[in-house]
């Protein structure tokens, strides 16, 4: 989901005034802030704020949320690359990032992760409440600690347990209206917990010999394509509770309930179809956008049919 930023200098003049002593472009500092999973953590982190309020929206504080938000998750997509910078160079998506083409210094992307942090995690705790900025910690942990230090290089268990950070957001946005965890926040959680692995193991199958060379035991690697398509079912199934439970707690209503069912099982077809595709590249690639758009699509809903308050 590493969104490409497109940058062109009018002038050899305004080439060098947007230049870093290092040879860096301003694109390469934000791209190494994985711009695409900001946006999308930001609209999930916005629906959790929305749910909570009930349409009674202090808009103050929910920009507030979405800036701590974003600059914690900027901090920890920026810690990744920093400790990835060596298996990146392994990998063509990946190669001509900033950090493996050496445009970006470490010890700079370090210093840039840690104040991002820094400011992410004070306006949180300042502005949202102390639960909003616990669970800003934990998501940040889980990512830079648990997932990218430890599972990421050496177990298939990587993408499943680092889906807890990337299920954060929503419940940030909730609790930071809340101040507790209740069961919209666990609804929430369990929606993006639950969206990711299947999502992320649709690319590791389209890109796998990448992954494989660059020595990552995604799972389409160690346990082969069929095992992947088989262990995306029970998630994507498990979805299906998320928009009755949405419905019957009165966080959400009909028009949500309709559409979400619809995509869920939408989903959970393509998914169970994989078994019977003939190319497993091209049904990867229809399942994988089907995914973000699945995401998309339902957090919209979420927003415009939530009950109000």
């Amino acid at each position: 989901m590493d969104n490409q930023f497109s940058y062109h200098a009018s002038s050899d003049s305004a080439s060098m005034s947007a230049k870093s002593p290092e040879g860096a472009s301003w694109r390469d500092f934000i791209t190494v802030a994985k711009p695409g999973i900001i946006r999308s953590n930001l609209i999930a982190a916005f629906a959790g704020y929305w749910v909570a309020s009930g349409w009674d929206v202090n808009y103050g504080r929910l920009l507030l949320t979405l800036l701590g938000t974003m600059l914690v998750m900027a901090s920890a997509c920026v810690f990744n690359n920093y400790f990835d910078r060596d298996l990146d160079m392994k990998m063509e998506r990946t190669r001509e990032r900033g950090l493996p083409t050496g445009r970006l210094k470490p010890q700079t992307v370090l210093i840039y992760a840690i104040v991002l942090g820094i400011a992410g995690l004070a306006v949180l705790f300042a502005f949202s409440g102390a639960l909003a900025g616990l669970f800003g910690i934990v998501g940040m942990f889980v990512y830079v600690v648990v997932y990218t230090l430890w599972l990421k290089r050496t177990s298939t268990w990587s993408t499943s347990v680092g889906a807890i950070s990337g299920a954060m957001p929503p419940v940030i946005g909730y609790v930071a209206v809340t101040g507790r965890v209740d069961l919209g926040a666990w609804l929430l959680f369990a929606m993006l917990f639950l969206w990711q692995p299947p999502h992320f193991w649709a690319l590791g199958i389209r890109r796998k010999e990448e992954y494989r060379a660059a020595g990552f035991p995604l799972l389409p690697v160690v346990k082969g394509v069929r095992r992947t398509k088989l262990q995306m079912i029970p998630y994507v199934a498990l979805l299906l509770p998320i928009p009755v439970l949405m419905y019957i707690y009165d966080y959400a209503g009909i028009f949500y309930l309709v559409i979400s069912t619809a995509l869920s099982l939408a989903w959970l077809y393509l998914t169970v179809s994989g078994f019977k595709a003939k190319d497993d590249e091209a049904w990867a690639k229809k399942n994988f956008f089907f995914s973000i758009n699945y995401l998309t699509v339902s957090l919209i809903v979420l927003v415009l049919n939530t009950i109000h308050g």
